[in-house]
């Protein structure tokens, strides 16, 4: 039922989910490290979090925990059934933040797209878009060829592939194999299957050069899964685009979480002026 539900997930600092139009919206409340950032607005500001392919929270945690205090994280879950398509989920998103007066919005890897769909459909309410680790179009040309592909049987075999890696080369205490685990146990290979094919149909160019608000491109220097000709198109498309290059590959948010949020607090901080 709609309303406020306690999460049963070991998230730091304090938090609630919210359920509005089939999507869980995260609440949460945390102390940040003290970063080397511009000096924090008069108020608090609202900084909405689109997740990657998984549609969870998972991977933003340990951005979470050393964002600023003034900024506001609101972090949207994904529905595990229904329809997975990018025009379903940004009625979705907006429904869920049908209370927000404004906020800035990160959209991660899959999510890139859907931030842009938001800040088209609600240019009154969204003050900056930051694309994290993302695109515009399909991240590799040739696998919009292959989107038949893109089914159950073949995500599955791709992750179990990717999974034992993981498992042999990590400890079971080891924070990258605990979460790779728990996403791998919420989301199916077929709602991973269904949001690769929807991505791989993507194209956001215009969407992008059109888009009412400052944008960010953040990207690892090392994503070989969103390749660097993604951000190159992007600063063609969009010539005021700020391209902000921090050290990792496609997690760098999860994995560099002090810089991403050094990159987010001074893009606001920048506009907010």
């Amino acid at each position: 039922m709609p309303g406020l539900v306690h999460t049963d997930h070991d998230l730091p600092g304090m938090c609630r989910f919210k359920n509005r139009g089939g999507c869980k919206f995260l609440v949460t409340q945390h102390r940040a490290a003290f970063l080397s950032v511009p000096e924090a607005p008069s108020g608090p500001i609202t900084l909405v979090l689109l997740p990657g392919l998984d549609g969870t929270d998972v991977f933003f945690r340990p951005l979470l925990d050393v964002l600023p205090e003034w900024i506001s994280p609101l972090v949207v879950q994904f529905p595990l059934s229904g329809t997975h398509e990018y025009s379903a989920l940004l009625v979705m998103v907006r429904n869920l933040l049908v209370e927000a007066q404004s906020y800035y919005v990160l959209g991660w890897s899959f999510s890139g797209p859907l931030a842009l769909m938001l800040a088209a459909a609600e240019p009154a309410k969204v003050r900056g878009v930051i694309l994290a680790s993302t695109f515009v179009r399909p991240p590799r040309r040739i696998f919009a060829q292959l989107r038949w592909a893109a089914v159950t049987p073949t995500v599955w075999m791709i992750r179990v592939g990717k999974r034992l890696p993981v498992w042999l080369s990590r400890t079971s205490t080891d924070r990258l194999r605990q979460d790779k685990t728990e996403t791998w146990k919420r989301v199916s290979a077929r709602m991973i299957a269904a949001r690769i094919r929807m991505l791989l149909a993507v194209d956001a160019r215009l969407l992008l050069k059109s888009c009412p608000c400052p944008v960010m491109c953040l990207a690892g220097h090392d994503d070989a899964i969103v390749p660097d000709h993604n951000v190159e198109e992007m600063a063609r498309i969009r010539e005021s685009i700020r391209i902000q290059r921090i050290v990792g590959a496609h997690f760098a948010i999860y994995t560099n979480p002090a810089e991403t949020s050094v990159a987010i607090t001074q893009f606001i901080r920048g506009e907010d002026r």
